[in-house]
C-alpha cells in the first residue's frame, strides 16, 4: 500500500502536539501486545538468567504463581537382610505474587496519521520494550543480587571451603585485568561448592570490568577457543561455564558510613550495616534455577482523545520474580 506524505503541512499545532511523532495510522492491540512481550525478552537481561517456568497465564496485579520445589530424596546405606525405610517425599511451595507494573501512554494526533510510514509500529515496539527492560532490568537486579546464600558472598565464601574473597561494601575487592578474571573463576568455584550444574550459567558485569578483561588474557583469541579476538569482535561470549552479560543497571554504593546500595532510582538503606563503606559496585553470577521470573504485558488499549481529534494510546506490563535458590547466586563487591 502506498503511503503519501505530505512535507509540507502546516497545520496549526500546540504543546505537546508539536513534539508527537507520527502514528502508524492502525493500531491492533493483540498484535501490539505480542509484539511488545517478543521484543521486551528479546531486550531484557532477565529474558536470559532467569527461568520463565511458570509463568503461566497472568491475567494482572495481584496474580500469584505457585512453584513446587523438588524435595531431597535421602539416600541410605544397603544392608542386605534388612527392611528398606521408605521416604514420603513433600514439595516445599512457594509462591511469587505479580505485583509490580510498568506502564506507558501516549497520544496521537489524527492530523499527523496520513504522514505515518509503515514501520512506526515497529520503531515504537522497540522503544517501547527497550524504556520497559530498562526500568524492569533495575527493578529486579537491584531486588534480587543481595538474596544469594551467605556462604556464596563476602570474605570467606564458598560453603565448603570458605576460602574466597568476593570482597564487601567495607572491603571491595580493587581489580586489575587479572585480578577481575581470577574473581571470576573464584565465583564459579563458589557455585562449584554449592552443586550448581555446569550449563545454564550467567555472569553480570559492569562495562567497566568488561575493560578490565579485555586487558587480560582473555583479549587473546586462543583463551576463549576462537577464531577471532574478543577485542576484534567486541563479544564477551562465555569464560568458564558463564555466558557473560554487560549491564550498567549493576548495582552500587557511594563512599560513608551507612550509605545504602542504589541502582537507578532504586534504594534500600537497610541493606547495609552500620560502618565506613568504600565506593564500589557489584557483580553477580547464578544458574537460572536461582530466580523466577514472570511478566505479561495485560492491556494494551486505545482511547479516544475527548479534547481533540486524535487518540490515546496505553499499555501496562505486571511482572513478579523471586529468588528460589539462593544457593545458586554468588557475589563478588568491587571496585
Amino acid at each position: 500500500m502506498a503511503v503519501i506524505q505530505n512535507t509540507s503541512a502546516v497545520f496549526p499545532v500546540s504543546g505537546s502536539f508539536a513534539t508527537n511523532p507520527p502514528a502508524s495510522g492502525y493500531f491492533i492491540p493483540a498484535v501490539w501486545s505480542a509484539k511488545l512481550n517478543a521484543k521486551f525478552y528479546a531486550a531484557s537481561v532477565y529474558g536470559d538468567i532467569a527461568n520463565t517456568n511458570w509463568q503461566g497465564e497472568i491475567s494482572g496485579m495481584g496474580d500469584k504463581i505457585f512453584i513446587n520445589n523438588a524435595p531431597t530424596i535421602t539416600v541410605a546405606d544397603y544392608v542386605a537382610g534388612t527392611n528398606l525405610t521408605y521416604q514420603a517425599p513433600t514439595p516445599d511451595t512457594q509462591e511469587i505474587v505479580i505485583d509490580k507494573g510498568k506502564y506507558f501512554a501516549f497520544q496521537v494526533a489524527d492530523v499527523l496519521e496520513y504522514q505515518a510510514k509503515p514501520n512506526l509500529l515497529d520503531m515504537f515496539g522497540n522503544d517501547a520494550a527497550e524504556q520497559m527492560r530498562i526500568k524492569i532490568d533495575s527493578n529486579v537486579i537491584y531486588n534480587t543480587f543481595l538474596n544469594g546464600a551467605a556462604a556464596n558472598k563476602g570474605k570467606t565464601a564458598g560453603a565448603k571451603s570458605s576460602g574466597y574473597d568476593l570482597g564487601n561494601p567495607v572491603s571491595p575487592i580493587t581489580l586489575t585485568p587479572a585480578l577481575a578474571l581470577q574473581k571470576i573463576l573464584e565465583m564459579a568455584s563458589v557455585l562449584d561448592e554449592q552443586n550448581a550444574p555446569d550449563t545454564d550459567r550467567w555472569l553480570l558485569i559492569d562495562p567497566y570490568t568488561r575493560a578490565m578483561l579485555m586487558q587480560s588474557n582473555l583479549s587473546q583469541a586462543q583463551f576463549m577457543g576462537d577464531a577471532q579476538s574478543m577485542v576484534r569482535n567486541g563479544k564477551i561470549g562465555t569464560i568458564d561455564r558463564f555466558t557473560v552479560y554487560v549491564t550498567n543497571q549493576l548495582p552500587k554504593i557511594a563512599a560513608g558510613a551507612n550509605t545504602a546500595w542504589t541502582s537507578g532510582d532504586f534504594s534500600e538503606t537497610s541493606l547495609v550495616s552500620t560502618g565506613t563503606n568504600v565506593a564500589s559496585r557489584a557483580l553477580v553470577a547464578g544458574h537460572k534455577a536461582a530466580i523466577t521470573f514472570a511478566s505479561q504485558i495485560t492491556k494494551m488499549e486505545t482511547v479516544r482523545n475527548p479534547n481533540d481529534f486524535g487518540d490515546f494510546i496505553r499499555s501496562l506490563n505486571v511482572y513478579g520474580f523471586k529468588v528460589v535458590k539462593p544457593e545458586a547466586l554468588a557475589l563478588a563487591v568491587v571496585k
